[in-house]
């Protein structure tokens, strides 16, 4: 079945920088466009980025030019570097493919 792990959050302070990973099982993640979202408290979840299989990205205007995602095919991994964080940033982190998602992982921005 089709697995979506997620790590590297944490609490870090203004400024900063982060990189999440989100490990993918059980379908052919080469093919598959990945996508990183987020929630934070009281708020709808909302696209961060995505990648395709072709590596196109899309971002939301909000995080232009302080996120990078990439993908490494051999490790089926997708990463999201997050530099220059804001408290804004500061939310539940999801790896998504299709209509699958991750559990999740907490990024707590604040000084």
């Amino acid at each position: 079945q089709v697995q979506l792990v997620e790590s590297g959050g944490g609490l870090v302070q203004p400024g900063g920088s982060l990189r999440l990973s989100c490990a993918a099982s059980g379908f052919i993640f080469s093919m598959a466009t990945m996508g990183w979202y987020r929630q934070a408290p009281g708020k709808q979840r909302e696209l961060v980025a995505t990648i395709t299989n072709g590596r196109n990205t899309n971002y939301a205007d909000s995080v232009k030019g302080r996120f990078t995602i990439s993908r490494d095919n051999a490790k089926n991994t997708v990463y999201l570097q997050m530099n220059g964080l804001k408290p804004e940033d500061t939310a539940v982190y999801y790896c998504q493919t299709s209509v699958f998602w991750g559990r999740g992982t907490q990024v707590t921005v604040s000084s």
